[in-house]
């Protein structure tokens, strides 16, 4: 098998700026589309630097700050790899358990160095409610932003294979290094993603192995590694992933903490386009191909092309829910959805 670095060696850095501060921070992300490296960014975290000094160090920081409350992780079988994905018969390769922190920090510090110790991973978990006090300890002064919310990531090393998030995000290395692999959001069906309702973490997911592509069965993931970007995080390091970027992230070390930071480009009454999509797949996908048709010149009409005759012969005061939606609006089309699809 070939040595998975070499696919990595051969892609596209991500491009790093300098930010010397929150301002200028908040302008690089207000200004580019593209993904960006801060080197350093939050170096100077005491979260970071209780992670160079150490597992145990970092395990009894976090404990300080988490609630006495069961906290959900993903568990994977011994000798079974770092790859969080699916099994032969399609479902995941892990299980999902709860307990205290202190009790999955203990296992984790039991199978430390065995190389056949099963994957721990606890996956975007809100750090106000579960870890009260460790983002005021850390800060991240991104300033008002739509929906802005911070979760933490902890585990041993684990694969992440890649995805795509509709929120904005600014990924922050704590502990361990990080390797990204990013591809813009046209690249989607290049990567090859699996199924929408049997997902490890509500997103659909490439089914390339990046650690041993199947270039055969995935022929168009060449033209993917040709759009993609690469980087490896260091403690301290951050990543801007905007919008619908595909992401594949590998946590590399034995223990991994990582805080990222999510907020929305778009107003938070407008609904998940996401939900937009399985609707779609209910009621029109399967249609006569004579019906699909006409409902894809209805949505160009409506939604993705639309110009000033869908409304310029109705009545100004008239419209309704063709004019902009306002959060009025959107809450009346909300309600009559919910009615019609509890039918």
């Amino acid at each position: 098998m070939p040595d998975p670095t070499d696919l990595f060696d051969g892609l596209r850095p991500v491009s790093e700026i300098a930010a010397a501060d929150c301002w200028a921070l908040d302008h690089a992300l207000a200004a580019s589309a593209e993904p960006f490296v801060v080197r350093g960014l939050v170096a100077d975290w005491p979260l970071v630097a209780e992670g160079g000094k150490g597992a145990p160090n970092i395990r009894a920081y976090l404990a300080g700050f988490a609630r006495d409350t069961d906290f959900t992780y993903a568990e994977g079988a011994p000798g079974a790899g770092a790859r969080i994905f699916y099994d032969d018969a399609m479902a995941m390769n892990h299980r999902t358990r709860r307990a205290r922190i202190g009790a999955i920090f203990s296992a984790m510090a039991a199978d430390e160095g065995q190389a056949d110790a099963p994957l721990r991973y606890i996956a975007s978990t809100d750090v106000p409610r579960f870890f009260p006090g460790l983002a005021e300890a850390n800060p991240m002064p991104l300033g008002p932003r739509e929906g802005l919310a911070a979760t933490i990531w902890i585990g041993t090393a684990t694969r992440v294979a890649a995805h795509c998030d509709e929120p904005d995000n600014l990924v922050c290395t704590a502990v361990g290094h990080r390797r990204f692999t990013l591809f813009p959001p046209d690249q989607f069906a290049n990567l090859y993603p699996g199924p929408l309702d049997n997902t490890p973490g509500g997103r659909a997911i490439s089914m390339v192995d990046f650690h041993a592509p199947d270039f055969v069965r995935f022929p168009k993931f060449r033209e993917a590694l040709r759009h993609a970007r690469t980087v490896v995080l260091a403690p301290g390091d951050a990543l801007r992933i905007p919008s619908l970027w595909w992401h594949h992230v590998e946590a590399l070390d034995g223990f991994n903490v990582m805080i990222n930071y999510w907020w929305r480009t778009r107003p938070s009454w407008l609904a998940e386009p996401h939900d937009a999509l399985l609707a779609a797949l209910l009621a029109i996908r399967d249609l006569p191909a004579a019906e699909r048709a006409h409902w894809r010149q209805v949505f160009d009409h409506y939604v993705f092309a639309p110009g000033a005759s869908v409304t310029a012969h109705i009545p100004e005061g008239g419209r309704g829910i063709l004019d902009p939606l306002t959060p009025e609006t959107a809450g009346q089309l909300r309600a009559y959805l919910l009615r019609q699809l509890s039918r």
